[in-house]
């Protein structure tokens, strides 16, 4: 039986519910170990004064309460070749025992649909080259995998090696 759910923009005092279904999210990847912030970074990153991200919550109802089971977390970035910005969506989860009920699907057409409505240039993502539910996800939504393209990273010493002056 398919759930009835609903996608609503993350709202202060959610951050704890974000931070435990990105917790499943890190699990899902194998990546619990990387998995370093807090709660309280997120809500600092989503309503502090300088908001670097924003987030959006699927919700079932069970026993007359709503539950959070997914979520779609994003930010601006920027096209200079387009001269506009784009939308970067980092995460995109739904609890394994709700998925195929939609969620998945609505939580990425509303990011894409703000996309348009902000007069974005582009709409990006990366998928962990294993991951091939999400990549036929992707795919079945008419999106194009990159293969030219690798994603380049510096964390922790690595990045504060780079900032020094050379």
């Amino acid at each position: 039986m398919k759930q009835v759910f609903s996608v609503r923009d993350a709202q202060p005092g959610d951050a704890p519910a974000l931070y435990e279904l990105v917790r499943e999210l890190a699990a899902y990847e194998k990546l619990t170990h990387q998995c370093t912030g807090t709660p309280e970074q997120l809500h600092q990153h989503l309503w502090g004064p300088r908001p670097y991200i924003e987030a959006l919550i699927a919700e079932v109802q069970r026993n007359g309460k709503q539950h959070p089971v997914g979520f779609a977390l994003y930010f601006h970035n920027y096209s200079t070749f387009l001269a506009k910005p784009g939308l970067y969506l980092e995460d995109l989860f739904v609890l394994p025992e709700y998925r195929r009920n939609g969620i998945g699907e609505a939580l990425f057409r509303e990011v894409a649909q703000r996309a348009v409505a902000r007069d974005c240039g582009r709409f990006e993502w990366a998928v962990l080259d294993w991951n091939t539910p999400a990549l036929d996800f992707y795919r079945a939504l008419g999106a194009t995998v990159m293969p030219e393209w690798r994603i380049c990273r510096a964390t922790g010493s690595t990045l504060r090696a780079m900032a020094e002056p050379g």
